[in-house]
């Protein structure tokens, strides 16, 4: 399955073999070496780049139409391989093969709304406050873009970047997470295959430290679009030697809010869904929820019952598992330490708290879903973002107390509410200050909506027409034609 792109880059329209060192990628349910990548050298980023502004000059000047019919077209193949395509992702990362194969076809979705969105890219004409002349507004692609993605959805976060460079006539340079490289790579073949002009689509591979710094620090790349934590981000923004247009979807610590009129039912199986899936390895993955008093002691007793519930399982073995193993030891090492600091501090235990007994699982990097309740602001579980399985409780008394806790983070990329009192749901939305707030549903973020965080959560937006625009630069023309003068 991996034996074509193990070790390859995809440079310039072909696969060719990397001449930098190896490096192992590991099944992390496993604990078994699945293949390697080459770290992508100096000579091998320069072709990369020379590839990119090649591509980038047919690219930029291929009809918006005939770029659409490209993405229709990558969106099919992606779509009707989307079984594979999910088998590769579920041996490097770790989610259920069913979760897996759903990420596949939202990167298809992604292929097939840009598609459509690239024969929408429309100017503007300004009124001038003198007879004879016109101004136009025109958008012009930016150049080559170097998108450098993370491991926990490694085909989404990158056809967010892919799809809305090629709708807008860039060039991009794929730098995945080198914990999960096969599935950007599997997306090249794709790409490949759909009669994309060589040089549009790169991947590279390697380390971000040196890689995706390579691709910060050269100037022939125009824009950076990057996912990821929040202290990489700041480092990206701060190290670039020349001015860059940046795009930062960064780390979150999001919050959830449930009423004394919410639906508790509904609050429950939401929260679970949100905090658990993809073992919390989810920027918008709720990290703490604030309870009103009344229901708090209910919700726990539910929350804990609905998170003792959920299967977990080697994705491949268990495709229909709740939850899968974690992508490596870094998370689940925070995880348990952010559960340690909490007990210590005095959190109660409500459910999980260690890893699955025995067995196959004891290979891999799984840990149970768990709870805890209790919990103050001081706990690192409800101060920092965790990005592992683990969930923070606490109950308040006003809604001024609750908007003040949700709040009080340096982060803002998404928030949550359980209400049914509409003056409790129209506060909120407007008090919790957030890039996302969804109100008695925890799907934050969807395709044709802007999808971006404030405050140290990163900077530019994803998804929608929004996200099409980062990449673009407006261009004024102002003509004097004379008629009326």
């Amino acid at each position: 399955m991996l034996s074509q792109i193990s070790g390859k880059l995809f440079i310039n329209g072909e696969f060719i073999e990397g001449a930098g060192e190896r490096i192992d990628v590991v099944n992390p349910a496993r604990g078994t070496v699945i293949g390697q990548i080459a770290a992508t050298s100096p000579d091998e980023i320069e072709t990369a780049v020379k590839s990119a502004r090649a591509g980038f000059r047919v690219w930029s000047r291929v009809p918006a139409k005939l770029r659409a019919n490209s993405l229709h077209k990558l969106g099919d193949l992606i779509a009707a391989d989307a079984p594979r395509m999910a088998r590769i992702m579920t041996s490097e990362q770790g989610k259920p093969l069913n979760e897996a194969k759903g990420e596949i076809l939202k990167l298809a979705e992604a292929c097939h709304f840009y598609g459509e969105e690239a024969v929408r890219i429309l100017g503007e004409i300004v009124p001038n406050d003198q007879n004879g002349f016109q101004s136009q507004v025109v958008r012009e692609p930016i150049g080559v873009v170097g998108a450098i993605t993370p491991w926990n959805y490694p085909a989404e976060l990158v056809g967010w970047k892919l799809c809305a460079s090629l709708a807008a006539g860039c060039a991009i340079i794929v730098k995945p997470a080198e914990l999960t490289p096969f599935t950007a790579l599997a997306i090249a073949e794709k790409v490949k295959d759909a009669g994309i002009p060589a040089g549009v689509v790169n991947v590279v591979t390697g380390k971000g430290s040196i890689v995706g710094q390579a691709l910060v620090d050269h100037p022939g790349v125009d824009k950076i679009a990057f996912t990821g934590s929040s202290a990489v981000g700041l480092h990206i923004q701060r190290s670039c030697p020349s001015v860059k247009r940046l795009s930062l979807e960064l780390g979150g610590n999001c919050p959830l809010v449930v009423t004394a009129s919410a639906n508790i039912g509904a609050a429950v199986k939401g929260a679970a869904r949100r905090s658990f899936r993809n073992m919390g390895q989810i920027c918008i993955a709720i990290n703490r929820i604030y309870v009103a008093r009344p229901l708090y002691e209910e919700f726990l007793e539910k929350l804990a019952k609905a998170a003792n519930a959920l299967t977990i399982g080697d994705g491949l073995d268990n495709p229909a598992a709740d939850v899968g193993s974690m992508a490596s030891a870094d998370p689940l090492r925070k995880t348990r330490e952010h559960l340690a600091d909490a007990l210590e501090k005095g959190a109660r235990l409500v459910a999980g708290g260690d890893a699955p007994d025995g067995g196959a699982l004891s290979k891999g990097f799984f840990f149970r879903p768990t709870v805890v309740a209790d919990c103050t602001q001081d706990m690192k579980v409800m101060s920092e973002e965790t990005f592992g399985p683990l969930v923070g409780v606490a109950p308040f008394d006003t809604l001024e107390e609750a908007v003040e806790r949700a709040n009080d983070t340096p982060y803002g990329l998404a928030s949550y509410v359980y209400a049914r009192d509409l003056q409790e749901i129209y506060t909120l939305s407007a008090e919790l200050d957030y890039g996302n707030v969804a109100i008695n549903n925890v799907d934050a973020g969807i395709m044709n909506a802007p999808y971006g965080g404030r405050k140290q959560s990163g900077i530019g937006y994803e998804h929608g027409r929004e996200g099409l625009l980062e990449y673009f630069n407006f261009k004024h023309v102002r003509l004097f034609h004379g008629v009326g003068a």
